[in-house]
């Protein structure tokens, strides 16, 4: 998939990104979508629940996704896969350590929550090569 990124003047290092959200709090997925738009970010789509998110991450376009692990009790590995599978980048959201993750999906980028605006925008650049 081709990625969607043209220069953003609102960021001096980050071209502007279609970005999937996939977060159960919705205060904490409303902080995180206000942080990405003043990266000068677009929202892809924004997911709560397992099923939604996995449905989503399997056509919707975007250029990374922004994931929490623990969705209402439910770990988005398998949102993780699909994207993974479609060659699209992502990151975890968490406030779990990498040691929660599958072998599967050993060595995806983990962005450890609390998390500030710079935080953030050095995980999607590091997601993002």
């Amino acid at each position: 998939m081709a990625a969607l990124r043209y220069n953003c003047p609102m960021s001096d290092t980050l071209a502007k990104w279609r970005i999937l959200v996939v977060e159960d709090e919705a205060l904490v997925a409303m902080q995180l979508e206000d942080m990405l738009a003043e990266l000068g970010h677009e929202i892809a789509a924004s997911c709560a629940r397992l099923d939604e998110a996995v449905a989503t991450a399997r056509t919707v376009a975007c250029d990374v996704a922004v994931l929490d692990i623990n969705l209402s009790g439910q770990k988005s590995f398998p949102v993780a896969e699909t994207l993974k599978d479609r060659g699209v980048p992502f990151l975890f959201a968490t406030g779990y350590g990498a040691s929660i993750l599958p072998p599967a999906l050993a060595g995806a980028r983990v962005l450890h929550k609390p998390y500030s605006l710079d935080d953030l925008k050095s995980a999607l650049s590091k997601a993002l090569g």
